[in-house]
């Protein structure tokens, strides 16, 4: 993984780059299907690509990276796949923690880690523990997450710690969230052209733009990554507020 975070200075950079781009990595499924494999196949060819967006990360000048990477509901698929995904998570940490060390990656986990087995749990702390200090990147990945479980874990932290009613601000509650350190997702792409959020992010994405690519996400490459970043860069951020208010201010 030797071209993760490497800069290429002659690369045209864009006139407004988010600084936080959540992905949900759809596809990988339909991409073995078409090929004539099985989905685990898929599934690690998806691992696999995650070094080339990683990079153009690097490349783009975006700060903090977080993928949908096994959702709550992801539970509910075949066993095997389930042991799959699982497997694949256990191995990437394994190959790719020295070299994502190496270039300043800081990994944290967001989701719950409830029925993820210890041996895995250990791992996710251990390569959480020993990147906490870099700075380059901040890869989020949401492993057993869930949108609302989330809000609903916040909110009963909120109440264990007997903050009164009327103190309860959305700032607040954002601050209680798996990512409260750190600013809301600019833009959240969806591979594979499906039309919803499938519970990611539901409270941090109230205000993110949204790119969806037809593209599966194992053939999701540097260049489809960059063109996600051109239509945000082209888009007016309004905030409810008039085109005539934003010019102004």
């Amino acid at each position: 993984m030797a071209t993760v975070m490497q800069e290429q200075p002659n690369k045209l950079k864009l006139a407004h780059v988010p600084r936080h781009v959540a992905i949900i990595m759809d596809g990988n499924g339909r991409w073995a299907k078409q090929r004539g494999l099985p989905r685990t196949e898929g599934h690690r060819h998806g691992v696999e690509n995650l070094r080339r967006v990683l990079t153009a990360c690097g490349e783009e000048g975006v700060h903090i990276l977080t993928i949908y990477a096994f959702s709550t509901e992801n539970w509910n698929r075949p066993k095997y796949e389930v042991e799959a995904l699982m497997r694949l998570l256990e191995m990437f940490i394994e190959r790719e923690l020295d070299e994502l060390d190496s270039r300043g990656v800081q990994l944290r986990h967001i989701g719950d880690l409830e029925g993820v087995q210890p041996r895995i749990q250990k791992k996710i702390a251990y390569a959480t523990e020993r990147t906490a200090h870099n700075d380059r990147l901040i890869l989020n990945v949401a492993f057993n997450y869930g949108g609302r479980k989330e809000i609903v874990q916040a909110v009963r932290r909120i109440i264990s710690e007997g903050i009164p009613a009327e103190e309860v601000t959305e700032d607040l509650i954002s601050r209680y969230m798996y990512t409260g350190d750190l600013p809301d997702p600019d833009l959240i792409i969806r591979t594979s052209g499906e039309l919803r959020v499938s519970n990611f992010l539901i409270w941090q994405g109230s205000y993110s733009e949204f790119y969806v690519t037809p593209t599966l996400w194992p053939d999701f490459d540097e260049a489809e990554f960059h063109r996600a970043l051109e239509v945000f860069a082209s888009r007016e951020r309004r905030y409810g507020k008039t085109s005539e208010q934003v010019s102004e201010s």
